[in-house]
């Protein structure tokens, strides 16, 4: 008596469906892992359903969510998928910082940043509420807030000028008041989706996802923006209040770097 094959069984492997889409998508490893920051000989092992090298299920889960986006594709039924085939979904666990870990290297700055994110907050909570007193007299100041939450207001602070690095706000009223002492880069994905990556000067990640069409991203930096785009001819760039003229091609993947004097690829 035979018994036949579930559905599941039928479905082609993770690795399969990845390696399928990458090549859909136009792009090589060597791309994928440029965009991802996923090292080439995991990529590789990955599609060949050898997630051994993954370091943990942790990891494998993060690497198959990083490469479903880089080639267009839903992550969650490959997940499930792994889950399925590996024991099941792994209890909760510090995820995102261990899985930033295993890209081409760690962040030696991490530590530092936390006492910097405190401070920061400190310092705009104290414009907030110098503005908020003074605001008449000096007659309408534009707020920019630090990337990452908007800090609720109160005790000023005897320096408004000092500010933090400013959130990206996607609006065209921001870019158009760009301040010249920054870079403000403005990504809007007017052709299409595509996953984007955005860090400022220190490499900190300020974004790491996929941009849907009709979205915008707007990020700001006293010193430098550097971006990694999936699909560059989806993506419409305002770099400091001017629109980047470039061209880019359908499924490019581009790496761009803008500073303070630019609109010009980096």
């Amino acid at each position: 008596m035979s018994i036949g094959n579930s559905p599941e069984d039928d479905r082609p492997s993770i690795g399969r469906v990845l390696q399928q889409a990458r090549i859909a998508a136009g792009l090589t490893v060597e791309e994928v892992s440029s965009s991802t920051r996923v090292r080439i000989p995991i990529v590789h092992a990955i599609e060949e359903d050898d997630f051994s090298r993954c370091g943990g299920d942790v990891y494998a889960r993060g690497h198959i969510r990083t490469l479903a986006r880089a080639v267009s594709i839903d992550p969650e039924p490959l997940v499930s998928q792994y889950d399925a085939e590996h024991g099941g979904r792994p209890a909760p666990t510090p995820a995102a910082p261990m899985f930033e870990a295993e890209r081409i290297r760690s962040d030696p700055r991490r530590p530092n940043w936390t006492a910097a994110m405190v401070a920061a907050i400190v310092a705009v909570v104290g414009f907030v509420g110098f503005t908020f007193f003074k605001g008449a007299d000096d007659g309408g100041t534009s707020t920019q807030v630090a990337e990452g939450s908007t800090p609720n207001t109160t005790s000023p602070k005897p320096k408004p000028t000092k500010t933090t690095d400013p959130k990206p706000v996607p609006s065209d009223s921001a870019i158009a008041a760009a301040p010249r002492d920054k870079v403000t880069v403005k990504l809007s994905a007017s052709q299409g989706k595509s996953w984007i990556s955005a860090k400022d000067h220190n490499g900190r990640q300020l974004f790491d996802g996929l941009l849907l069409q009709g979205q915008s991203k707007t990020f700001q930096d006293k010193e430098r923006i550097d971006l990694v785009l999936g699909d560059a001819g989806s993506i419409e760039l305002f770099v400091n209040g001017k629109k980047v003229e470039d061209k880019f091609q359908p499924g490019q993947v581009e790496r761009l770097s803008y500073t303070k004097g630019d609109p010009e690829v980096g």
